[in-house]
């Protein structure tokens, strides 16, 4: 497995998603699923406080019990809430709460990856970077990152972390696929600017890009459930499609 560099971190070319472990997946489930990534090779797993209320993290940890070693854990704070973008969640208390929770879940002393899962329309960046700034520098947490920011917003933040001297994003996650590939005229650029790794996820469309949907065929009950896996995109290979 090709391995790439995230900030001090090196990752998988390819990470695990784990939206499906605690919602789709039961506890035997998940240990499997993990347990069959680390032989293929995969060390990055990506999972978020929101994914089944928290019970994404908790079987992730218990399946990396023992294996810790072998993982770079990936996880995210200030999600949604029914689709709609929540005020107040990158708060630096909030924050704060939302790393405990996350790290005791997990049982782990550290978070190699903590990501800003949504903006919060509410929060001064400046507020939230302090806030991961701090929790770097106890040692919670490895380094940071955005997930679902435009361009502009990453900039922002590229520019309060250099006024300020705060610890900088190291990644960017956003949607990336054959079908929508906005990310490749915006963030890609972005991030090349600050030099960000670019984590896509939906690399197949939900699915859709499987070719297990057919034009005519009712699609199943299923229909665009899993296959979210991330990718680390190297950027100085990277080149738009034709």
């Amino acid at each position: 497995m090709e391995h790439r560099p995230l900030g001090s971190l090196s990752v998988s070319a390819v990470g695990l998603g784990c939206n499906q472990l605690g919602s789709r997946c039961d506890e035997r489930a998940s240990q499997a699923i993990v347990r069959r990534a680390l032989e293929l090779g995969v060390n990055f797993f990506d999972t978020a406080e929101e994914y089944g209320d928290g019970e994404s993290e908790r079987l992730l940890g218990l399946a990396l019990r023992g294996r810790r070693d072998q993982a770079v854990i990936a996880t995210k704070f200030a999600g949604n809430v029914d689709g709609a973008l929540q005020s107040g969640r990158a708060t630096a208390k909030a924050i704060a709460a939302a790393a405990e929770g996350s790290l005791r879940r997990l049982g782990v002393e550290t978070i190699d990856l903590y990501q800003l899962h949504f903006p919060d329309p509410a929060t001064p960046l400046e507020e939230t970077l302090r806030a991961l700034d701090d929790l770097v520098r106890s040692g919670k947490v490895r380094e940071a990152g955005c997930c679902n920011l435009s361009a502009a917003q990453i900039d922002e933040a590229a520019g309060v972390c250099q006024g300020f001297g705060l610890r900088p994003f190291v990644s960017a996650q956003n949607r990336l696929n054959l079908a929508r590939q906005e990310a490749l005229d915006s963030v890609v650029p972005a991030c090349l600017r600050h030099g960000m790794a670019f984590l896509l996820y939906f690399p197949l469309a939900a699915g859709v890009l499987t070719g297990k949907y057919r034009v005519g065929e009712t699609p199943p009950a299923d229909f665009g459930a899993g296959t979210g896996n991330p990718s680390a995109l190297d950027l100085r290979e990277s080149r738009a499609p034709a």
